[in-house]
Order: structure tokens, then sequence, then C-alpha cells
């Protein structure tokens, strides 16, 4: 029986560990956390994640908790459109889904070949010709014929591995939060919540779970979900200071900015700042043994969110490793799982750096360039995410 290491139990590993689980491995998910616990906000997926989740068998569980996302358009703070809603086709149309219900769909698809362990904080990992692919916390060590780095964007077996990739700050944070349908009742009852606003530095984009009254998806999560995005570093004071700071600096925007701040709970409020790796790593794949060390998701090219692709990128790393697996000898899989991922890693990294220097224009001069490129070009400036979707499909 083939054996696997999954470093990492958020959602990549999550997912590459069921499939393996499901094909016959006997897999061993490590955790860092005492518990495996997501966040209570919510991720959008464009159709290459949803694609990717289905090629994994998690089809049917995702269309149980998934909402539809409309184009919402763009829109300045004074209101104005910066791009109009569109209709979308609807193999181009993105879902979103509250972050526990992806996270208990995906354990729900471990099965029993995989043994979680908690509290396992990776300190070594091995890659060496001859040798059995391991990692270590300093108390034992974990051999495998492969070994998947899913540790994040701080990965330890990255730093080992591939120690010209570095953690950088992208020079802004992140706030997202998810409001109860009853929370918000001001909200237009009959017209999903959704599209994007953008000022000088800040960005405020907002997204329906489910339809008012009901829960979102099959899921007693419905509501709004929503993420502010600011120049600059992380706030440290407390929750109820940065909500207060948020309705500050979005004071006058568009409805229903104000109505969703306000009623946004402190304690359901997720601060992050937005980090990523720069420059990306020399390879995904490093041969050892009978197998190797792969890495996935953050791990592997963590990135700003602004083009909503880090989930999706991580679960097309998944299905395509599970697919060459099932179908190519295990050294063969890991130097091909490396062909095929980095380039396409490259090139969502540099339209989602590019979508960055158009949303964090601040300046008069930048902001009118900024303005003037989303009515004008904003077919192809805005739909780069939606055009990576489409062109990526599941291996055969």
């Amino acid at each position: 029986m083939r054996t696997a290491v999954v470093v990492g139990a958020g959602i990549g590993g999550l997912a590459v560990a069921g499939a393996l689980a499901r094909s016959g491995w006997q897999v061993t998910l490590l955790e860092r956390a005492d518990r495996v616990r997501p966040e209570p906000t919510a991720v959008v997926l464009w159709p290459n994640g949803v694609r990717a989740l289905r090629a994994l068998g998690l089809g049917a569980g995702l269309d149980a908790i998934a909402t539809p996302l409309p184009d919402g358009g763009v829109r300045r703070p004074d209101g104005h459109w910066l791009v109009q809603p569109r209709p979308v086709p609807a193999d181009r149309t993105p879902v979103v889904v509250h972050r526990e219900d992806l996270h208990d769909t995906l354990i729900a698809g471990l099965g029993e070949r995989v043994e979680l362990r908690t509290g396992v904080a990776v300190r070594t990992a091995r890659a060496e010709a001859g040798e059995r692919p391991s990692v270590g916390d300093g108390r034992q060590r974990f051999e495998a014929d492969l070994v998947i780095a899913a540790d994040g964007i701080d990965s330890e077996i990255r730093r080992q591995l591939a120690p010209e990739s570095r953690v950088v700050s992208s020079g802004c944070a992140a706030w997202r939060a998810v409001v109860p349908w009853y929370k918000a009742p001001r909200l237009a009852p009959d017209q999903p919540v959704g599209g994007e606003t953008l000022g000088a530095g800040y960005r405020f984009v907002a997204a329906s779970l489910g339809e008012r009254g009901s829960s979102g998806g099959g899921s007693s999560r419905g509501g709004v979900y929503w993420v502010a995005t600011a120049a600059g570093a992380p706030r440290p004071e407390s929750p109820e200071t940065q909500l207060a700071l948020l309705r500050r600096w979005y004071a006058g925007w568009p409805d229903p900015i104000g109505e969703l701040l306000d009623a946004t709970d402190p304690a359901d409020l997720v601060q992050q700042e937005i980090r990523e790796l720069r420059p990306l790593p020399r390879a995904y794949g490093f041969p050892a043994g009978p197998g190797g060390v792969v890495l996935l998701g953050d791990a592997a090219h963590a990135m700003p969110p602004h083009l909503g692709q880090g989930a999706c990128l991580a679960f097309e790393d998944a299905a395509t490793l599970a697919s060459l697996l099932r179908e190519t000898r295990l050294p063969d899989a890991v130097t091909a799982y490396d062909r095929l991922r980095r380039p396409r890693a490259a090139t969502v990294v540099r339209q989602t750096r590019r979508m960055s220097a158009v949303l964090q224009a601040r300046g008069r001069l930048a902001l009118r360039a900024r303005d003037a490129a989303l009515g004008t070009l904003s077919p192809r400036l805005l739909s780069s995410a939606a055009t990576s979707a489409a062109r990526w499909r599941p291996p055969s």
C-alpha cells in the first residue's frame, strides 16, 4: 500500500488527503494547531476551483453549500459605475461558500484511511536521493512514499527545500466577516448583495450567502460575506476599534457598505496581513527515494487575494496531483506535477500582481489612470480571473 504524509490540514491539505485516501493510499495528516478549525468567513470559488473539486469527487457536497455569485459591477466611492454589471455565462459564474461548510465537506471526504494528528509542528524535511522522503517535529520522524507540503505561506518544508522563495508583505491588510441575514434587516430583501467598490487604496467586496430568509445554499450559515482591503499594515487595536476605523474609512461609500459594517459583530471580524511569495519556488516537486516531496497551495504560490484564486489553485494542485498519481509511476508523477503546476501558478500570480497595481492605486493621477483603465479595458482587466478559470481543466 502506498503511503503519504500531508503536512497542513487547511483546505488544500484536506482535499488532497481525502483524494489519496479514496484512491487506496494510507495517509497521515499532520496539523500544527491543536484543533482543525476554519475561519468563520467565506470563500469565492471560480469555475476552475469548482471543476477541481468535482474532479476530486466532491461535487455533490459543493452543490449543497454553494451560492452562485452574479456579476455585481464595480463602483467608485461616490456611487458612480466604473464597470456596469454584466451577464456572465453559467460556466464562468463563481460561487461563494461559507468556510465552515466547505471544511465540513472536506472532513466528510477523508474516509478511514486518513490518520489526523494535531499539535505536530514540522521542523525538518528530508528529500534526498536513495532515501524515503520524511518530515519531523523534533520528537518523531514521519516517512512515506510521498510527502505533500500543504502547510501554508509560512511552510517550513518550503523554507528548507526552496530557500530562495521569501515571504514578503503585499503592502495591505484585509478584514473579512459574515453578517447573518437576521443581523442585517435593512438590506434589500429581494436582491442579492454583490459587487465591489474601489477607492484610493481601499476596496470593499460583498457577496450573498444564500437568499434572505433561507439557509445559505443548504447551510444554516446564510448571510452576507464582505471583504474590506486597505493599503498599509495590519492594525494592532482591538476588533471593536478596528471596526470603528473601518466605519470611518468607508463612511459615505454606497449602500450597503455602511449597513454591513454596522451589523458586524466585532467577534466575527477576521483581520489578515496580505503577504505573498517572491520569487516563487524554483520547483514544486522534489524527487526522493520511491517518490518525493511536493508543494501545494499557499506553500507553493501564496499571492494577494485580488483575483480570488488562492483556494482555487490549491484545489487545482490537489486534483492534478491525484490524477497524476492514478496514471503515472510515483517518481515520474512528482516531476510531472512540477512541470504542470509551475507555469500555471506563475501565470495566475502575474495576473494578480497586475491587478494589485490597479487596485492599490493612490494619488490623483494614479486614480485617474486607474479609472480610465477600468472604464475602457475592463473586459480584459477585470475578467482575468474568469479567463484563467475558463482555460484550466482537470487532467484527463
